[in-house]
């Protein structure tokens, strides 16, 4: 028979929500340029919606801006 450790209870990253989504206000590397896939996505994202596409935007403003063209393109919805 095992135990769980005192260190594994107190582990915030062992916490089922720790992975939780994060507003991009809050994220420590939101003012980084946008990442490769944000671009890719927003691109495509931005096609789709007849909107133009910004390449100079955060890694948080990207992050915003997909779910504002995820919610007029449809995109991103879960069942």
């Amino acid at each position: 028979m095992t135990q769980k450790s005192a260190d594994s209870q107190d582990n915030p990253k062992s916490h089922p929500t720790s992975n939780a989504e994060k507003d991009p206000a809050d994220w420590t590397t939101g003012d980084e340029p946008m990442t490769g896939a944000q671009a890719s996505y927003l691109k495509t994202l931005c096609e789709e919606a007849k909107e133009p596409f910004d390449e100079t935007l955060t890694k948080a403003d990207a992050s915003r801006r997909i779910d504002e063209l995820q919610q007029k393109t449809g995109r991103g919805k879960t069942a």
